[in-house]
């Protein structure tokens, strides 16, 4: 899989994801200096995506080979295990934040919707579709 995600949470930081030939995630940051790779697991069907909610922050999905959407987060001291999210999906997620502890992830489903479903600084919210206009 030929894909790179990147995000920054702060002047001077860069957080870099990517796949390997074994499906699994991989991560490194830039903070002055490259640190070295470290592999995050997951076995993943899609790329990446990854967003920050705020400083030291950050949250990367992946739709893995049950069709459901899959997370992991850093929540400034360690990285949290991949928890499924559901959804009946295919394709590539992609993720944003408007703010703190504000995040929205979509991805195409296997019925050709497109999917949305966000965290609302308490608990993640039950997936909706979205109409195309």
């Amino acid at each position: 899989m030929d894909s790179v995600a990147a995000v920054s949470w702060g002047r001077d930081r860069i957080d870099l994801f990517w796949v390997d030939a074994g499906r699994a995630l991989w991560h490194r940051s830039f903070d002055g200096a490259w640190s070295e790779p470290e592999s995050l697991g997951g076995r993943l069907a899609s790329p990446p995506a990854v967003t920050a909610w705020r400083e030291d922050q950050l949250e990367v999905f992946a739709i893995f080979d049950d069709g459901a959407l899959w997370d992991r987060y850093w929540d400034g001291l360690s990285w949290h295990e991949w928890e499924s999210l559901g959804g009946a999906l295919t394709g590539v997620p992609t993720a944003s934040s408007w703010g703190d502890d504000r995040l929205d992830v979509f991805a195409p489903g296997t019925d050709g919707r497109i999917w949305h479903r966000w965290w609302d600084g308490e608990r993640w919210v039950d997936w909706e579709w979205l109409e195309p206009t």
